[in-house]
């Protein structure tokens, strides 16, 4: 079955991010952010969408179910196999902004899917070479981790959902591959519809007891690198420009860069970070346990150390 062949990866802004590289994207980053007010979304800008994850209930707590637009200017899949609701939410934005370098590879999948039904979409993601490629390059390397979620477990079993918001040509939708299609959440701009976002992610929210507190919220941005380089290289031209007797703005100019310096360092050694992290996730310590714990019981040290470690936990 196709869903056999997708694994499940973790919530994480440099996974996203990498992944979103691997597809062929260029320019663009996920942050994860944990308030939608002015502030934070000016420090964001510009912001192409946001992923929403949630722990997914098979009821609707009491809410009417939303109607969906059936417009054939938006890109809408619906999710047809287990686990790639995370990737199939990332592609919901990427698909539908033209303001995204999204790779020639993305480019003609948009346009070879672009009359498809909703479902056949889905299919076609599926059946995606690069995109079940990209994602299944996340996979854990435990083979003690079952990969995938059986939709019929248990009811104990927590199973999490991924959906994206974006404003589409004037209007925010919601985009959730386990609705019937696109939800219009009404008209917007780019200076508001962040706002009528947290709306909608707050009223899903409610409907959860106070003490769940399982929830993430990432937003797809410009690359932070990129656009720190580009106004450090705007800065660069004005202190070029200016003549010698303008001191005053030439040390503005100069605390401005040097504070987007900083910026740039921070960010680069964040992305250095989420390398590293994703090369340990994909890496598999097994045989290095195993052949480490041999060595200690050929030397009659493990009984010892697992002695030890018993009685500093008690």
């Amino acid at each position: 079955m196709a869903e056999e062949m997708w694994c499940t990866i973790e919530s994480d802004p440099g996974v996203f991010t990498e992944l979103m590289a691997g597809m062929g994207c260029q320019g663009v980053q996920m942050e994860e952010i944990y308030s939608l007010d002015e502030a934070t979304m000016e420090e964001l800008k510009p912001i192409y969408g946001l992923i929403f994850l949630f722990k997914w209930q098979n009821k609707k707590n009491g809410q009417p179910t939303p109607e969906v637009d059936d417009n054939p200017n938006v890109f809408f899949a619906n999710q047809v196999i287990n686990n790639a609701c995370a990737t199939q939410a990332i592609l919901q934005i990427l698909l539908n902004r033209d303001d995204i370098e999204i790779g020639e590879e993305l480019r003609n999948f948009k346009e070879f899917t672009a009359d498809f039904p909703s479902d056949m979409k889905g299919l076609a993601i599926s059946n995606s070479e690069l995109v079940r490629t990209v994602h299944n390059s996340f996979a854990r390397s435990d083979p003690f981790v079952n990969e995938i979620v059986d939709p019929n477990a248990g009811k104990d079993q927590d199973v999490y959902h991924f959906i994206a918001y974006t404003p589409i040509h004037g209007a925010l939708y919601e985009l959730d591959g386990l609705s019937r299609g696109p939800v219009n959440l009404g008209a917007c701009d780019d200076n508001n519809w962040t706002n009528q976002a947290n709306e909608a992610i707050q009223r899903r929210m409610q409907g959860y007891g106070d003490s769940e507190l399982h929830f993430s919220l990432m937003a797809l941005t410009k690359d932070k690198v990129e656009s720190y380089q580009e106004q450090i290289e705007e800065l660069d031209g004005l202190l070029l420009s200016l003549g010698e007797d303008a001191v005053n703005e030439r040390n503005q100019l100069n605390n401005q860069r040097s504070s987007l310096q900083h910026k740039l360092h921070m960010e680069q050694e964040k992305r250095a970070r989420w390398h590293r992290e994703n090369v340990l996730r994909k890496h598999n310590f097994i045989p290095m346990i195993y052949n480490l714990l041999k060595k200690l019981a050929e030397k009659d040290q493990l009984v010892p150390l697992v002695t030890k470690a018993k009685e500093k936990k008690q």
